[in-house]
């Protein structure tokens, strides 16, 4: 998923907890799924960003002064002005954009 072009706000919002207990019923699990949905998100930038700075990454290990790549400098601050992860899962979640199950509620209707 492209996070660059995502709606959710780059600062902390107060939310009413009601808009998150529509989908599930249940403010608990709610957060759950948001706080599963945001470790998700982390760790795909967190693999974009490693995969775009390890270009820069030299192949000799050497003590000598290392010099500064703005380009590189100018990705890692791209990176932390995008929205928090948590944001992201959040705002997901009330756009019913994040699909989630329950086991044990499909176990139980199949009985």
């Amino acid at each position: 998923m492209d996070y660059k072009k995502t709606n959710a706000p780059t600062t902390t919002v107060t939310r009413n907890m009601a808009d998150f207990v529509t989908e599930t019923g249940n403010v608990y699990e709610s957060v759950s799924i948001i706080g599963k949905r945001a470790n998700q998100i982390a760790a795909e930038i967190k693999d974009e960003l490693l995969k775009k700075l390890n270009e820069f990454s030299s192949t000799t290990d050497n003590l000598e002064e290392q010099f500064e790549n703005h380009e590189q400098i100018e990705i890692s601050r791209f990176y932390e002005r995008l929205p928090k992860p948590t944001l992201i899962a959040a705002q997901e979640f009330i756009d019913g954009k994040v699909y989630f199950r329950d086991p044990s509620k499909e176990a139980s209707d199949e009985e």
